[in-house]
């Protein structure tokens, strides 16, 4: 079986990293492939279409590539709230946190992603083409094999940016060197509480895979889990789980990024994290009614979290 990600280097679904990596899943009987696939829809089409078995992502993107979420469910959260930071060029004189000195702005986001970051705008009451900020791909970012957040701050670090929107391992990089200094960081209440409840980075599935492969799909939620728990009581996993997919400089910050993240590490899925969720999708023109929070999430599975 496969599991695909859309961004690697990276703390975002890194749960799914650590399951694979450290053994987890092996030990508990799962004989799984661990893949890179960029962006997150094209991970969804692939498990829509039964070319792989499970996608680590972000929650919000379902909806809109199983319509009305018929055929795809979510397994577990890889850990809670939208996880994204807004880096700025140190340079531009604009205070943490102060939305309104965003202006003239070209700003790097991955598809789908860039939709956290337009909605997280919207609540702060900033008007996106009144201000002149331009929402714009990463250049160098869409290739093969290309981690987003570190490709992000490498374009910063160019000048090809004024700041970015991705994952802790880009804005660490980014700060690291100097190169950005991070505007908001929406899980640790920088910005308005809603825009926190719009995503979260989840395991989904088809409903193909959990008629057919229950027990794999089981197998998968409690690897997550595990995995979870391992890095929570040990952070120092996060580099032996990093080593053999992370270039040496990404591993050897990986510990540093995730620390703040196990406070998150939690594998349940509430109905107001749902029906926020919706909320949000609905405001990106996504036909979200009559869908319930069983129709989005495999309950069956759902006493694992405890």
């Amino acid at each position: 079986m496969k599991i695909a990600i859309p961004d690697l280097v990276s703390n975002s679904y890194f749960p799914v990293i650590a399951a694979t990596e450290l053994g987890i899943c092996q030990d508990l009987g799962l004989d799984i492939e661990l893949v890179h696939i960029f962006p997150v829809t094209r991970c969804l089409e692939l498990l829509r279409d039964g070319e792989i078995e499970f996608v680590g992502g972000t929650a919000h993107a379902l909806p809109q590539v199983f319509p009305k979420n018929v055929g795809g469910k979510i397994l577990c959260a890889l850990s809670q709230h939208m996880y994204w930071k807004l880096v700025l060029r140190p340079d531009l004189e604009i205070e943490a946190g102060n939305f309104q000195a965003l202006k003239n702005l070209r700003i790097g986001a991955a598809p789908i992603v860039e939709q956290g970051l337009r909605g997280l705008l919207a609540v702060a009451g900033v008007d996106v083409a009144k201000n002149n900020i331009v929402i714009e791909p990463v250049p160098g970012a869409m290739g093969p094999g290309i981690s987003f957040g570190v490709a992000a701050a490498d374009a910063l670090e160019k000048g090809l940016l004024d700041g970015f929107w991705a994952n802790a391992m880009g804005s660490e990089c980014a700060v690291r060197r100097g190169v950005g200094k991070i505007f908001v960081d929406i899980r640790r209440g920088d910005a308005p509480q809603e825009s926190r409840g719009f995503t979260f980075p989840a395991l989904m599935t088809s409903d193909a895979v959990i008629r057919e492969h229950p027990a794999a799909a089981k197998m998968m939620v409690k690897s997550i889990i595990s995995a979870q728990a391992a890095l929570k009581g040990e952070a120092a996993l996060a580099e032996k789980a990093a080593s053999r997919l992370f270039p040496s400089y990404e591993t050897s910050l990986i510990t540093d990024v995730i620390k703040p993240d196990l406070a998150y590490f939690d594998p349940a899925v509430s109905a107001q994290s749902i029906d926020s969720m919706l909320k949000f999708d609905a405001s990106l023109g996504i036909d979200t009614t009559g869908i319930a929070y069983a129709d989005v999430v495999a309950t069956e599975f759902s006493h694992l979290w405890e």
